[in-house]
């Protein structure tokens, strides 16, 4: 599939793919703000975006739960701390 691309567009791929996990890391710090912000439906809406998130961090599936069931934008700022601490 990359043959279809000069090496300077090949690079910038492989860049994007290579850094995917730190740009779902930065989108889950700042939806951690907008969670602490926001009110009803849109609050619902950041939830299922930090869900996705934290699905392609790898976070296990059952602390994925326990953070919905809590419902606390603290809990993922931790759980932001800990996974920059693991990089």
């Amino acid at each position: 599939m990359l043959e279809d691309y000069t090496p300077y567009q090949q690079r910038i791929i492989k860049r994007y793919y290579a850094n995917q996990d730190r740009v779902a890391l930065q989108r889950l710090s700042e939806l951690v703000t907008d969670l602490y912000l926001a009110e009803g439906n849109r609050r619902d809406q950041l939830w299922k975006s930090a869900v996705s998130a934290m699905k392609r961090l790898g976070v296990p599936q059952g602390r994925i739960e326990h953070l919905l069931q809590q419902d606390d934008p603290a809990l993922i700022a931790r759980l932001v701390k800990e996974l920059i601490g693991n990089q």
